[in-house]
C-alpha cells in the first residue's frame, strides 16, 4: 500500500482548524476554531467558510448528520450548532451555564448527543431543539469525544477519570477503568470490528474495548505521539492523527500500526475525517487542511 499526503493551505490566517468530517455532499467540512467559521473543502481543493454568528464561539468538533446537516459545538459560546449545506446556521443555547460541549455525535434515536467538558454531562438535543442533560457520577471526569457505538448506545472517553463511559438513549450509564493509569483518552470511534477505538493522549497507546467492556491496548510506536482523535477506515483499519509525533497513525484490528510523517514541520493534526472513497483527511491547526491517499496494487 503506498500512500501521499497533500496539504492545503487556508486563505485566511488564524484560522485553527481543528475538527473535521465527511459531509453527504462529498466534501469535507471544518472548523476553525480561532477564525471562528465552519470551512468547507472540496475533492479538488476548492474552500469555502462561514461565518458563525457568535463572536469566539470555540468552535471544536463537527459532524455531518443523516440528513446532510452540519452539527458543532461552541466550547466558548455554551451553544451547539447547526448549519446546513447552503450555509444557514442555528444555535441553540445550553441549559448548564460554561458547560464547556466538546464532543459531538449523532445517536441511533436520531438524535445529537455531545458530551460538556466543564460541567460533567452528557448532553442530548433532538433536531428541533429540545436539550436533555445527564449527569455523569464524577463531575469533574472532563468527558471529551463520543461516539454511536454498534450496540445502539453512546460510548465516550472521560479524560480525567480515565474511563470510557457508556450511555444508553435511554440515559443509563456504565463506566469502564482504562488499564493503563492517567492514560488521558481523548478521540474515540466505532470500529470495523464492532468495537470501540480510542486514543490515549498520556499513554501513547490505542484502546479498544468491546460492547462488554473488555479492553485491549496497542503501544504506538513513536514515543510521545500524543494521538488526538480517531475514526474508521475503508479497509477494514482505522486512522488517527498524532498531534505530538506529527504523523499520521494507521492501525489494524488485530493491533498492527505504521505510521506516516506529515510534509509540513509542527502542523498540529487534530481531527480526521475518511471520506467515501478512502481518502483520509485532517486538520492541521496551522492552516492547513491534509489529505492522506492511499493506493493499493
Amino acid at each position: 500500500m503506498k500512500i501521499n499526503i497533500q496539504e492545503y493551505a487556508l486563505s485566511k490566517q488564524d484560522s485553527g482548524p481543528y475538527g473535521i468530517t465527511a459531509g453527504i455532499d462529498g466534501a469535507l467540512w471544518f472548523t476553525e476554531q480561532k477564525g471562528n467559521r465552519i470551512g468547507r473543502i472540496t475533492d479538488t481543493g476548492e474552500i469555502k467558510s462561514f461565518l458563525l454568528p457568535t463572536p469566539g464561539a470555540g468552535v471544536m468538533s463537527i459532524i455531518s448528520d443523516r440528513n446532510g446537516d452540519l452539527w458543532f459545538t461552541e466550547y466558548n459560546a455554551n451553544k451547539i450548532g447547526k448549519m446546513t449545506s447552503i450555509g444557514h446556521i442555528t444555535e441553540f443555547e445550553l441549559p448548564s451555564a460554561e458547560s464547556a460541549p466538546f464532543g459531538i455525535a449523532e445517536g441511533s434515536d436520531g438524535a445529537i448527543w455531545f458530551t460538556e467538558m466543564k460541567s460533567g454531562r452528557i448532553g442530548r438535543i433532538t433536531k428541533s431543539g429540545e436539550i436533555t442533560e445527564f449527569e455523569l457520577s464524577n463531575l469533574h471526569s472532563f468527558p471529551s469525544f463520543i461516539t454511536p457505538g454498534s450496540d445502539g448506545a453512546l460510548w465516550f472517553t472521560q479524560n480525567l477519570s480515565n474511563t470510557i463511559g457508556r450511555i444508553t438513549i435511554e440515559g443509563e450509564m456504565t463506566e469502564y477503568p482504562i488499564p493503563t493509569p492517567n492514560s488521558g483518552p481523548v478521540g474515540i470511534t466505532s470500529g470495523p470490528d464492532g468495537a470501540l477505538w480510542f486514543v490515549q493522549i498520556l499513554g501513547n497507546k490505542i484502546g479498544r474495548i468491546t460492547s462488554s467492556g473488555e479492553i485491549s491496548e496497542f503501544d504506538i510506536p513513536t514515543p510521545n505521539a500524543r494521538p488526538h482523535a480517531i475514526t474508521s477506515g475503508t479497509m477494514g483499519d482505522l486512522w488517527f492523527t498524532e498531534w505530538g509525533g506529527n504523523q499520521i497513525g494507521r492501525v489494524t484490528t488485530e493491533g498492527t500500526m505504521i505510521e506516516y510523517a506529515i510534509p509540513t514541520k509542527n502542523a498540529e493534526p487534530h481531527g480526521i475525517a475518511v471520506c467515501t472513497k478512502g481518502d483520509v483527511w485532517f486538520a492541521e491547526e496551522c492552516n492547513q487542511i491534509g489529505r492522506l491517499s492511499i493506493f493499493t496494487g
